[in-house]
């Protein structure tokens, strides 16, 4: 059962031209692929252990912020070991029937990779754990005293997981998995790297330095370093000779207002609330989204891991707080008024 990919998206939703390109740009093999050196490492030896056994790999966990390459690299693993791959998320499994109608349609060796894997019912999580552990499942027929429970067994296959918060996955759930990596945001060296490789595919000419100004606008993740990119590309093509270059570069992610810290409108939004209304923090997630008139998961998945690993942003026991180079980069001063803290950029 395929289905698509329902990963959350940064703040700039994608369109579908981007999605089928988005598909083509992603590398194929564990060789192609850039960063997360040493999550590559750690799948290069499990995998010919596992072929040199003549063996499944055990389950996996992908965790880590959005677009950084969790379905990439299940996708190249599937590759790697000649698997077929049945790709569903965790929202798309309402029942323990969906999960068995799944299951007993793998073959031996096959590869389940389970999007926002955290997102699973509990009851269709529970009845994931015989399945994991003993390539079995239990289900019941008939009801009350005609009930009866029948066991099932499957072939061997490889779970794999993937999913942005890792902390609400249950214990039991977490335990069942063999391997465990963490995916972190790409330094702007090797999103120079991806997107040079993305500029050859899509035959546009992009200098060195274009390149690194746009990674440096990228927050640290491919998915979104390959969009600015092919917006870039669309700028150069109706507004110059078609060739990136650093001024045009910066002229293209300037009218998509991307700052040079990478922050979008909704970043600088959050940020200003925290700033004008509740001066500075700190302020609760709730009444923070409530504000902004943004979900909770938004904020929490897609904006703060960056504002957090950039510096902008702290959590403390008592809510969010901005730290000083936001009042540094959003140009604040004490005595400025709610709606004039950023005129430039409003």
């Amino acid at each position: 059962m395929e289905t698509i990919d329902p990963s959350i998206l940064p703040p700039q939703q994608e369109t579908e031209e981007d999605r089928v390109l988005n598909l083509s740009l992603r590398p194929g093999s564990l060789s192609d692929f850039v960063g997360q050196p040493d999550t590559l490492e750690n799948l290069r030896v499990a995998i010919q252990a596992a072929q040199a056994r003549a063996e499944p790999l055990e389950h996996l966990l992908f965790s880590g912020p959005p677009g950084l390459g969790k379905t990439t690299l299940a996708h190249i693993i599937a590759h790697e070991t000649g698997a077929k791959v049945t790709a569903t998320s965790g929202p798309a499994i309402e029942r323990a029937g969906d999960l068995i109608g799944i299951l007993t349609n793998l073959d031996a060796g096959d590869i389940l990779f389970i999007d926002e894997i955290h997102r699973l019912s509990k009851v269709v999580e529970e009845f994931l754990y015989p399945a994991m552990e003993n390539f079995q499942i239990d289900f019941v027929i008939d009801k009350g005293p005609y009930a009866k429970t029948i066991k099932f067994s499957l072939k061997r296959f490889t779970l794999i997981g993937a999913t942005t918060r890792s902390g609400l996955l249950s214990a039991p759930l977490r335990g069942r998995f063999g391997m465990l990596f963490h995916l972190d945001f790409y330094a702007p060296e090797e999103l120079v790297q991806i997107m040079t490789r993305s500029a050859k595919i899509l035959s546009a000419a992009l200098e060195p330095d274009a390149a690194l100004e746009i990674a440096r606008r990228a927050r640290g993740t491919p998915r979104i370093a390959n969009r600015l990119l092919r917006r870039v590309r669309d700028y150069a093509q109706v507004k110059s000779d078609g060739r990136m270059t650093k001024k045009t570069a910066i002229q293209a992610l300037e009218a998509q207002r991307i700052d040079p810290l990478g922050l979008d409108e909704i970043d600088r939004k959050v940020l200003r609330t925290i700033l004008e209304i509740y001066r500075g923090g700190p302020v609760g997630i709730d009444a923070l989204a409530a504000t902004v008139n943004e979900e909770v998961d938004t904020i929490t998945d897609v904006i703060e891991p960056y504002l957090l690993k950039a510096g902008l942003l702290k959590r403390t026991s008592r809510g969010r707080e901005v730290t000083r180079a936001v009042y540094d980069h959003l140009k604040w001063a004490g005595e400025k008024k709610p709606g004039q803290l950023f005129p430039e950029l409003t």
